[in-house]
């Protein structure tokens, strides 16, 4: 199903907590990231754009 979408929408991982699902896109635009989960039944109540990432690597610069 996300291969039907084409090389601009790039599923990372899910985040699964006891009440919703996170799910981290690579993606050229908002739309893509809502029509995967769309396509699949499920509701995709928010997008924010991450602006940056903080991670043990970032430390180290």
């Amino acid at each position: 199903m996300l291969q039907e979408l084409g090389p601009d929408v790039q599923w990372v991982r899910k985040y699964v907590t006891n009440d919703k699902i996170y799910c981290v896109y690579n993606a050229a635009s908002e739309e893509l990231v809502r029509e995967h989960p769309r396509r699949g039944g499920l509701p995709a109540d928010t997008v924010a754009q991450a602006m940056t990432i903080i991670d043990p690597t970032t430390a180290e610069a």
